[in-house]
Order: structure tokens, then C-alpha cells, then sequence
């Protein structure tokens, strides 16, 4: 037992990584865990202080236990049985499958990251690139909400930049959980995002089996509490109007709610846009028929390069303005008691009814709705056509632009002039054939405010 043991130095070895290993695994990464955990729960005893809705114990769960507590609800166990029978293969297979589903579904949500990085990123981007302004705002019935309900803003989808600029603006109330499409699952904005708190949908999947994992990780989450965001018209509008919604997490929702239980309160959000980052790519989509917008890297690369460069030679003066209104609140058990047909349904037209109530009039909209009207406008003309559209809108309480006619006239024709977009010609202002792809998209966002007159017809 005493006498000396000869052994290769490559053994050696690798008897000193294994045991530094092993004391690393029950002994050192505990330690460590444990002092990560304990200042996370102190970072977020902070901020529970500070938010309106403090996080729910819900969001901060381990992901793998979220993911197990998910593939082992009855509600998936049950799917799991019935896709094995309709498929005709064994149930470790198709509980295989649903772990996968629940994998790509379930987020992993980091407060340190949401509240110091993520609002970090979110209020400079919103900041540098727009004018931000909140249009409406119901202070009064915002603030006398159930404190115990589940809170899901639900706004139209001009942009990418509609998820950073909610997030800053409601950064105040709460961490929001977003459902983002298939474009956010690109390694590393995937881990980026998942760790902000959003969970990942397949828009176009017709699978049972998924819609019933993806359906109860929503019904999990609501009736845990968990504040949410979601966008109904199931992506961003190539046409720029707001779209009638589409009935799959809405439904998933509303037919979970049971009289009694935890209320769920739909706060609608419209958002508008003097330029959209994205505006040449959703046109161009628009009018080849079909959603495949994502740009090409050369084109990005070179936007992001221009757009740099501008800011190097200071020549860049914001987008314009980006504003965002926040309309009268809807309360799931009080509008069920009222519903007589579909309930969905129902609840999906309120919704978007009362999102294009509060879609802010800004100035690019206005004056290519007014300029498509009537061509040929000159400046005085505009001008006045401009100040007597404003002031029907106000008579009907519509969220308008904080500045004059004048500045918003002068400072549009500015803009969109600098985009080739529009031209003088003998003291009348032309659109010029770029402008008429791109002046329609902008107006109809708009256009359901003038319901006595002729809308404004898309981009074809």
C-alpha cells in the first residue's frame, strides 16, 4: 500500500484533470452558482421595488425546468399521444419531438441582462435614430388596473424597431415578453433574445403537435402572470396599414380564461413612423406578392456603412419622429360577459379597432396623403390643406403632432426631397416615380382616420 507507483506523465495527467474536474463539479461551480444566484435575487429584490409589475417568479424559473414543466403538463402529454397514433410512431418519438418544440419555444429569461444591457441598447437606439413621443395615453385608467392581472400590449407591426421602441418606453412598468418569428433564431441573436425574456413562434407551421406545446407554454405564462407583447397581425404590414389580426396566440388566450381566475387586460399600442428603417425592403416584397424581405448582407452592410459615415460627417438628423399611443384598456372578463358570437373573434376585432384609433398622426403620413390627393400642390397650398386636415382630426380627438403645420410641412418636403422622393418644378411640388411607390405605403397608415373619403389605394 506504501511502495511508489510509476506511471507515464500523460497519466499523470490525466489523473490531475479529472480530479480538477471533479472538484470543480462538487465543490467549486456550486460555490459559484450559488454566489450568482444569490446576487441575482438581490438585483431583482431591486428592481421589484421600482416596477410597476414586479418580475413574476414565473419568468425567473431555470429554463430546463421550464422546459420539463411544459413537456410533462397533461395538456402535452395527451398531444403527445395523440400525434403518435395519428403518425403511426412510437411515443418516445413523438415526446422527442415535443421536447424539441419545447426547447425552441421555452426563453431563458436574465434580468441583469434585460434591465442593464437590453434597456441600455433599447434607449439609445430609440433615441439616436427618432424623435421619441408618446401621442396618448390613458394615465387615469392605466393606473387603476387589477395589480394581480396579466398584462398583454397588442400593437400593430410597422417595424423591427417597434419591439426596442415599446421596450424603452414601458420599461418603467415591467420586463415584457415578446413572440418573435423565425428571423430572431439566427446564432448569436438567438441567445440575445431568449435571454430578454422572448420566446420563439413558427408562423407558417401547421403541426398540431407544435401548436399545442407553443399553446400552453402561452397559457402557462398568462396565467402565471407574465406581462406580454404581441403583434396579431402575425408580421410586418408591406402595405403600412393596419391589418386585421390573426386568431392563433389570441386564441390561446382567450380560451383559456376561466370566470373567477386571474384576469387578463389587453392594453392596445399604435405605432407610426416618419420613415421606417425598412420601408424599400416591405414595398418591394409588396409587390412581388409574397413575405421574403430579408435584405441581402452586401445591403445591409452597405446601409449600416452610409448610415455611420453620416453620423462621422454629422449630416445625419434622426428619421424623424417615432410615436407610440397607448389606448383604453381591455378587460378580458368584463368584454366576455358582453360577447354573444365567437369570443376570439370577438375580442381580435376590438382590439385592432381600437389600435387604429390610437396609430399617432405624424407628419410624413399626412403629407403624402395630402400630396397623393392632389398632386401638383405648391408650398401655400400644402400648407393650407395641412393646417385644415390637422384641425378636423383634433375636433375628433385624434393623437396628433406636437408641432406647427409650418415646421411639419417644411421639415417632410425636406426629407423626402433629400430621398428623391419629391421635386419642385415652377413653385409646385411633383412626386417623382420613386415617391410613387413609396408615398402610398406611408399615407395608408393613416387612412383609416378619413373614413369619408376615398382611401388611399396600396402599393400594386
Amino acid at each position: 500500500m506504501t511502495q511508489p507507483v510509476t506511471l507515464p506523465f500523460w497519466a499523470f495527467g490525466l489523473i490531475l484533470i479529472f480530479a480538477g474536474v471533479t472538484f470543480a463539479s462538487h465543490f467549486l461551480f456550486p460555490s459559484v452558482r450559488w454566489f450568482f444566484r444569490k446576487r441575482a435575487e438581490r438585483v431583482i429584490a431591486r428592481l421589484n421595488q421600482r416596477l410597476a409589475r414586479p418580475i413574476e417568479p414565473f419568468k425567473l424559473a431555470r429554463r430546463h425546468d421550464m422546459i420539463q414543466r411544459l413537456i410533462y403538463d397533461p395538456e402535452v402529454t395527451a398531444a403527445i399521444v395523440e400525434y403518435a397514433r395519428e403518425e403511426n410512431t412510437p411515443e418516445n418519438v413523438a415526446f422527442e419531438k415535443a421536447q424539441r418544440y419545447a426547447r425552441e419555444i421555452v426563453p431563458g429569461f436574465s434580468a441583469t441582462a434585460y434591465f442593464s444591457f437590453g434597456m441600455r441598447i433599447a434607449r439609445w437606439l430609440s433615441n439616436s435614430l427618432y424623435r421619441v413621443r408618446i401621442a396618448t395615453f390613458p394615465r387615469q385608467e392605466l393606473e387603476t388596473l387589477d395589480p394581480n392581472a396579466t398584462i398583454i400590449f397588442v400593437m400593430n407591426h410597422r417595424s423591427n424597431m417597434d419591439y426596442v421602441l415599446v421596450t424603452y418606453l414601458v420599461s418603467r412598468a415591467g420586463a415584457l415578453s415578446y413572440a418573435v418569428g423565425e428571423w430572431a433564431r439566427v446564432w448569436p441573436l438567438s441567445a440575445l433574445i431568449r435571454a430578454l425574456g422572448a420566446y420563439f413562434i413558427r408562423r407558417r407551421s401547421r403541426g398540431n403537435l407544435y401548436r399545442r406545446v407553443l399553446a400552453r407554454y402561452v397559457q402557462m405564462a398568462t396565467d402565471n402572470g407574465v406581462t406580454q407583447a404581441m403583434f396579431p397581425e402575425g408580421g410586418l404590414s408591406l402595405t403600412g396599414e393596419v391589418r386585421p389580426a390573426k386568431l392563433g396566440l389570441l386564441s390561446y388566450i382567450v380560451t383559456n380564461y376561466k370566470p373567477g381566475g386571474r384576469d387578463v387586460i389587453f392594453i392596445p399600442v399604435g405605432l407610426n413612423y416618419d420613415r421606417t428603417i425598412e420601408d424599400q425592403f416591405l414595398i418591394r416584397a409588396h409587390k412581388r406578392g409574397n413575405r421574403r424581405f430579408r435584405p441581402p448582407a452586401s445591403t445591409v452592410l452597405r446601409g449600416v456603412s452610409s448610415h455611420l459615415w453620416a453620423r462621422l460627417t454629422r449630416r445625419f438628423d434622426t428619421f424623424g419622429t417615432a410615436s407610440v399611443g397607448f389606448g383604453q384598456p381591455l378587460e378580458l372578463s368584463l368584454f366576455l360577459k358582453e360577447v354573444t358570437g365567437d369570443p376570439t373573434e370577438a375580442v381580435a376585432n376590438e382590439l385592432m379597432e381600437r389600435v387604429r384609433q390610437v396609430v399617432p398622426v405624424l407628419a410624413t403620413p399626412l403629407v403624402a396623403r395630402l400630396l397623393l390627393e392632389t398632386p401638383g400642390l405648391d408650398r401655400e397650398a400644402l400648407l393650407g390643406r395641412a393646417r385644415d386636415c390637422l384641425a378636423a382630426l383634433a375636433e375628433q380627438d385624434m393623437p396628433l403632432p406636437r408641432r406647427s403645420a409650418e415646421e411639419l410641412v417644411e421639415d417632410t418636403l425636406r426629407r423626402l426631397g433629400s430621398r428623391g422622393l419629391l421635386q419642385e418644378i415652377g413653385g409646385r411640388i411633383e412626386i417623382t416615380p420613386a415617391g410613387q411607390e413609396v408615398l402610398p405605403y406611408y399615407a395608408a397608415s393613416i387612412a383609416h382616420h378619413f373614413p369619408t373619403e376615398e382611401p388611399q389605394e396600396s402599393v400594386t
